[in-house]
């Protein structure tokens, strides 16, 4: 465990390694807390220190992260912190556990329980960081195959810490943080409606939020809610990717139409365009990575046309692939089909409906791909119309996959 021989430190395995162990789930990191040391004394045993305002050690070894107990924020006792009174200060109760040297399990908060009964139910000191209600649903998105759920109490003080503005200016990568991991869950779409029961989603995503209560035409959408149908589409995301980057592009897809004024509903003409720039914004301002948006943007403007890809033109099919950059990024291109595919699956009683768009996509860039650009150029062509060469070639190998295209 450590190399540790002091024989007043004493070394805990601590939150979701023991919750996890308790449950008879996969371990997915370990942490530890030790008892009886100070920061010198670990830096002098080889830890590795890293932040300042509460640091941890890192193990010489395993790389694994150790820290000190600390005390609940106001408390301004000075003495000794004890492992329980570091344990009351974690977000929930099944999280508040430890286990000792000896295989002891010790437990302030009655997490034991809640574990045994399938209770999400918050500490003492929940409220000291407003993020945890993210975390409150990120919890009950994964432990939902298990029976868990949210005490009623729990989610009456989430409520009311959003109702009282704690989540309107929460750190942006804090938020993300917490975003990014719930979209690696196996139901993800969980996650956002949990949020949204909590009243947290208006303050987090209200780009997301705005969409419910918006209708849809019934003919392509019996779901008719957007809100709805973006949860339904992040749920067939899961199912045809474990890429979160698709996931996080196949809930945005539809953010535009939260913007349609209310007087043009069910109709969303241009909703693709205004999505593009809902996107952008919303990945400046919780400074989501380039490559998710850049993905999302993708999806948003051209989810359309890609339904559409059976009916259009072989020089308006090469104009979409050259706009998605498909030739050169194949893999983003999948990406995008992928999330072209639950877009179509994402509506009520349509989840196993068959996508051709994707496979005829797909032999369309193949046939695009297949041009030889360099030799065309060895021919001796006019350098001035080498391109337009190149994309008469490619609309030509394109019209004859589209001669042998379904319907």
């Amino acid at each position: 465990m450590t190399a540790m021989s002091d024989k007043q430190m004493r070394v805990y395995l601590v939150g979701g390694a023991v919750r996890d162990l308790l449950l008879g789930q996969p371990v997915r990191e370990r942490d530890w807390l030790v008892t009886g040391a100070t920061p010198e004394r670990l830096r002098a045993l080889g830890y590795r220190q890293v932040g300042k305002d509460f640091p941890v050690f890192l193990h010489p070894e395993t790389h694994e992260e150790y820290s000190l107990p600390r005390r609940n924020r106001g408390d301004a006792g000075s003495g000794p912190v004890g492992i329980e009174e570091d344990l009351a200060r974690r977000d929930l109760t099944i999280n508040a556990l430890a286990r000792g040297p000896d295989g002891e399990i010790i437990d302030p908060c009655g997490g034991r329980a809640d574990l045994e009964n399938r209770i999400l139910r918050h500490t003492p000191s929940f409220t000291e960081d407003p993020v945890r209600v993210l975390r409150l649903a990120r919890f009950a998105t994964r432990y939902h195959g298990l029976g868990f759920r949210i005490a009623p109490e729990t989610c009456e003080l989430a409520r009311e810490m959003a109702a009282a503005g704690a989540l309107d200016d929460l750190v942006p990568e804090r938020v993300w943080g917490e975003i990014s991991k719930a979209l690696g869950e196996e139901k993800a779409h969980l996650f956002f409606k949990v949020l949204r029961d909590l009243d947290a989603l208006a303050p987090v995503l209200p780009e997301l939020d705005r969409l419910f209560g918006v209708p849809q035409p019934r003919k392509y959408h019996p779901e008719i809610d957007t809100g709805l149908h973006s949860l339904l589409v992040l749920e067939q995301a899961c199912r045809l990717s474990g890429d979160p980057q698709v996931r996080f592009a196949a809930l945005v897809h539809d953010l535009g139409k939260g913007a349609t004024p209310p007087e043009l509903w069910p109709s969303h003409r241009g909703h693709e365009k205004r999505g593009a720039a809902i996107i952008e914004s919303l990945c400046r301002r919780l400074r989501i990575p380039n490559a998710w948006r850049d993905l999302a943007i993708q999806a948003a403007r051209y989810h359309t046309r890609c339904h559409r890809a059976l009916e259009l033109r072989p020089g308006k099919l090469l104009d979409t692939l050259m706009t998605l950059d498909a030739l050169r990024r194949p893999q983003r291109f999948e990406q995008f089909l992928l999330v072209c595919e639950a877009d179509i699956r994402g509506r009520a009683g349509m989840e196993r409906r068959d996508y051709p768009q994707a496979a005829y996509f797909r032999a369309v860039r193949e046939a695009a791909a297949g041009v030889d650009a360099a030799a065309i150029s060895r021919a001796g062509a006019d350098p001035q119309r080498i391109a337009a060469l190149v994309a008469q070639e490619r609309i030509g190998r394109i019209a004859a996959v589209r001669k042998s295209a379904p319907g």
